[in-house]
């Protein structure tokens, strides 16, 4: 099963949605952080998977409303989850979890593909 974590205004997730319902056969579970929280049993391995740095985006803005203090205390996997838990908008959209048991964030056409094509 595949699993799309996010929330549904965001529009990076918008488009990862919308592009996997149009693929045939194809079916996914959408987990939406605002409604469902973000599974605290999940964070450990999106971050071994895919390493902290990429599962908070430092770009957004949840991120760029922090203040510096809160900012400068996420140095790791462990503080990075602290914050994921607390702000959960912090997270990169979508972190999807493959069928095969694999992550990505983000989404792109390419790589998406790929996981499809693959059995992701």
């Amino acid at each position: 099963m595949i699993t799309v974590y996010g929330i549904p205004n965001c529009d990076t997730v918008k488009r990862a949605r919308t592009w996997l319902q149009e693929q045939p056969g194809l079916t996914f579970e959408f987990h939406d952080f605002k409604k469902a929280g973000v599974p605290a049993d999940q964070l450990p391995l999106w971050m071994a998977a895919l390493g902290w740095d990429k599962v908070i985006n430092r770009a957004g803005t949840t991120w760029r409303k922090l203040d510096e203090a809160a900012k400068a205390a996420v140095v790791d996997a462990t503080s990075a989850t602290q914050l994921a838990l607390a702000q959960p908008s912090v997270i990169k959209r979508p972190l999807v979890r493959w069928s095969d048991g694999s992550f990505t964030v983000g989404f792109g056409v390419e790589v998406f593909g790929e996981k499809v094509a693959g059995g992701g």
